[in-house]
């Protein structure tokens, strides 16, 4: 059938095509009907089915005689160390931890939250929720104590599962006192906490409240796979809001994986028992659905890489990883094949590989630019597919479905919409546009399987944020076009929420954080052009009226505070005071312009200006600053 037929039918017929893509699922009762409409907007697949997300990604291989198969590979060329772990493994070591959390308290609908780096035993937690029905919740380690705390009170944990160190380049990262300060800060207090201890950087324990990885689990039985409710949580993943407060994504158990199976063979054109890898972490919608579940439920081995694109040693290390593991499929960020692109332009790292079994490359996280697709295809010779997806819908909006077909690739476009969602651009009232006419992209309802219902303790807000805009239909928070053949066009956000190397990350967080600096009257942040990244963030402070502060220590300890309160991740390194900021006359800041002004792109004067005389010394600072995009 081709993707035309399949795409067709899965619009016209949505109750049809989304119970047959379930039969691939194991069910402990099936459903009785796929889509549930009694509460629309808020629309509910295979509500009253009954199955386990772990029985699903592991034991049903071990009943059906792939027990051997290897299922996760762990790879860190940070610690020089590889591990592989099999099926029958890897049940073991997940009932295991679950029968540790059934005897210590955690049962079905409890959240448990987790922080913790590249390593095997963060998917073995994850399933070990899922195990039990406990709700998990990843935080990405990268994340600082403020984070975390933020994170632990939304969620109200009874257990939070960590390590004792994360590794970076050239540096450990010790996770524990960044857990203990998020503990002291945070108002909810969880029951205990378990930590793996790492060889790199042991962590001082909490008696009576922490125990030691292998010591919690000492004599503990294992658990069974306990069924849960199609529409139960399989986990929360917090995701940056406008307003600074994370949203917390809900994602239900039964529709996550009946989606995440079809997309394997479909879009990634994997066969079980063929290795997929995902070069993300476990603490982004990434790595829920394609180093942990999608892979495992499909019968796929997946690889949990702890390393960077380059400098691990080299920017050869994706190349080896590939060949050494026999990878069909790579899905990573943009980002890293800039990086690599930098490092090594002739591709000479590429051909010291034998990438005879490579089949195809997948990019997202941030929009690929048409140089770097076309950098990729030259030097590998395979399929290089940017596909469009986010947090909220936890699989591709577009892709090119390489399983099925392989569509005509366009750069700059992830190619079509995916079964399910029924893609449009839509002006301001709501109104679809003509073919290259921008506007905001957004999916009609409902939405498929696998995408979010609602945020967690905050249904109003999820109604608000993604629903209220455009009655019957999700907002994506994206602009962009669709062409006469139907490809999209992702061209930006339509918010303040930027994409940092592949992470949205809000600027109204880093705003709030600039702001609390005593000397800082009034700050904007924006996110501007980099070769690698993507965007980073700029913030433009303006001062308190009397300081006679020197604007450069000023400008060093804003830095210091954006990392100190969001962490590394934010890659905040650029901060400059201004005497003003340009903003309307009703008040409100034109960052979009200001942006522009700092990418030295062309813009319009905005008609609701106050003074445009400001937008001359927004330019004349970063000429100053001798900020490249500023000329």
């Amino acid at each position: 059938m081709s993707y035309a037929e399949i795409y067709r039918r899965s619009l016209a017929d949505p109750e049809g095509f989304w119970m047959e893509a379930a039969r691939a699922i194991d069910w402990t009762r099936p459903p009785s009907k796929a889509l549930w409409t009694e509460r629309a907007p808020i629309y509910e697949w295979f509500r009253d089915g009954e199955l386990n997300a772990c029985w699903n990604a592991v034991d049903r291989h071990v009943e059906a005689g792939r027990g051997g198969q290897v299922a996760i590979i762990h790879d860190s060329p940070l610690t020089g160390r590889i591990a592989r772990l099999s099926f029958a493994e890897l049940r073991d070591r997940v009932a295991r931890l679950a029968g540790a959390l059934v005897r210590a308290g955690v049962g079905s609908g409890d959240r448990v939250i987790l922080y913790m780096p590249m390593v095997p035993e963060a998917l073995v937690a994850m399933l070990a929720c899922a195990r039990i029905g406990a709700i998990h919740s990843v935080v990405f380690g990268g994340f600082a104590a403020h984070e975390l705390a933020v994170r632990i009170d939304d969620a109200t944990p009874k257990a939070v599962i960590s390590a004792s160190c994360g590794i970076e380049p050239g540096r450990i990262v010790p996770y524990k006192p960044l857990l203990d300060a998020a503990l002291a800060e945070a108002a909810h207090r969880p029951d205990f906490c378990v930590i793996l201890q790492r060889p790199e950087a042991e962590a001082a324990l909490v008696a009576g409240r922490d125990h030691e990885w292998e010591a919690f689990q000492a004599g503990a039985a294992p658990a069974p796979c306990l069924p849960v409710r199609g529409d139960h949580p399989a986990y929360i993943l917090y995701t940056s809001g406008t307003t600074g407060q994370p949203k917390g994504v809900v994602r239900p158990t039964a529709g996550h994986l009946v989606a995440l199976h079809w997309t394997l063979r479909n879009i990634y054109a994997v066969e079980p028992g063929e290795v997929f890898w995902a070069a993300s972490d476990v603490g982004w919608v990434v790595g829920h659905s394609y180093i942990c579940y999608g892979p495992l439920v499909h019968g796929n081995t997946t690889i949990v890489f702890e390393g960077k694109p380059v400098g691990t040693p080299d920017a050869g290390t994706y190349w080896r990883v590939i060949a050494e593991h026999g990878v069909r499929s790579l899905f990573t960020a943009p980002t890293a094949f800039r990086a690599i692109r930098r490092e090594d332009p002739e591709g000479k790292l590429i051909r010291r590989h034998d990438l005879s079994g490579f089949r195809a490359l997948f990019l997202a996280g941030e929009r690929a630019d048409p140089d770097t697709v076309a950098w990729a295809e030259r030097q590998l010779g395979v399929p290089v597919i940017d596909h469009w997806w986010q947090t909220e819908t936890g699989w591709a909006i577009a892709a090119n479905p390489l399983g099925v077909e392989r569509l005509p690739v366009k750069q700059g476009s992830p190619s079509v919409a995916m079964p399910g969602y029924d893609v449009q651009v839509l002006d301001e009232g709501g109104h679809p546009v003509p073919p290259g006419t921008l506007g905001a992209l957004a999916i009609r309802l409902p939405l498929p399987p696998g995408t979010l219902t609602t945020l967690w303790n905050a249904e109003a807000r999820f109604v608000k944020s993604y629903l209220g805009h455009f009655p019957g239909w999700y907002e994506t928070g994206d602009a962009g076009m669709k062409d006469e053949d139907g490809y999209l066009y992702i061209m930006a956000r339509t918010d303040d929420v930027i994409n940092v190397a592949g992470h949205r990350l809000s600027t109204g967080a880093m705003e709030e954080v600039l702001a609390s600096h005593p000397d800082v009257a009034e700050c904007a942040v924006i996110g501007v052009a980099d070769p690698v990244k993507g965007q980073v963030p700029m913030g433009f402070l303006c001062l308190n009226r009397g300081c006679d502060r020197p604007h450069d220590a000023v400008e060093r300890e804003a830095v210091a505070l954006v990392r100190e309160r969001i962490g590394p991740v934010a890659a905040f390194r650029l901060a400059l005071v201004v005497d003003r900021l340009p903003k309307t006359r009703s008040g409100k800041i034109l960052r979009g312009t200001m942006a522009k002004i700092a990418d030295g792109q062309p813009f319009r004067m905005p008609a609701t200006i106050d003074d445009p005389a400001v937008l001359d010394e927004i330019r004349a600072a970063l000429g100053a600053r001798g900020y490249p995009a500023a000329g």
